[in-house]
Order: structure tokens, then sequence, then C-alpha cells
């Protein structure tokens, strides 16, 4: 099945919740600010279904992704103002991301599974629907 980035950014979007959130940041979470604490978990889920590269910015502490034919997606951006400048500093290897010690701090490995279960389940009950 192929998944679309309009049918992946809903699934994620529905995913999303303070249990996948980056720890620190769990008690400003809220369903209005649903992106806020997502992006680690988020790159590695797309990924996942586009492949591609992990981005990162040192001085905001945030990732995002470089698809296989060279377009950044982020799907996580407007947990920032629009002002922000978000700058290119690494590309991270999602080992990083699940076993670093920070990561493993960040519960970074239990937030992906969680997310990542989320996404796959209500992308497939779209197929379903269809």
């Amino acid at each position: 099945m192929e998944v679309d980035f309009k049918l992946l950014e809903e699934a994620l979007k529905n995913s999303w919740s303070k249990e996948t959130c980056y720890p620190p940041l769990q008690d400003e979470w809220s369903p209005e600010r649903p992106s806020l604490g997502q992006c680690a978990v988020t790159t590695m889920v797309v990924q996942d279904y586009f492949g591609g590269k992990l981005l990162y910015c040192r001085h905001y502490h945030h990732y995002w992704n470089m698809l296989p034919d060279g377009r950044e997606v982020d799907f996580t951006r407007d947990q920032f103002p629009k002002d922000v400048k978000i700058c290119f500093d690494e590309i991270r290897d999602r080992n990083y991301l699940l076993n670093s010690e920070g990561s493993k701090r960040a519960r970074t490995p239990e937030r992906y599974r969680i997310l990542k279960s989320r996404v796959d389940e209500y992308i497939k009950r779209y197929v379903k629907r269809i």
C-alpha cells in the first residue's frame, strides 16, 4: 500500500499525544499544540514510510526529514514561532536517536514504538474505509 504525505500527516496528527511527547515538554503538551515535542519520533516514522535522512538543528534541538529526492519535510515545524530560523547542523542516524544515552533518558525508543504503532493502525483503518 502506498501512503501519501497527506495521509501520513493526518495519521501523525491523530496519533501524537502527551505520551509520545519529549518528556521535559509533556506538561506543556496539549491537543491545541499537538506537534510540541514530537519531532524526533515523528522523523523516524516519516523515514519508515518514505526513507531519506534525519536532519538536526542543534540550536533548537529539532529534527526533520530530507527525502531521497532531496525535498525537506517537517511535520512538526509549527511548534516554533514562524520567525524562528531552524538551521541545518548535521545528519543524525536513527540508531543515535534510539540508542544514545540522551535518547534513552528521553524515552525515545518507547515513544517511537507508541507513535509508530498508532500511525500504522490509523493508516490500516483508513485503507479499510476505501
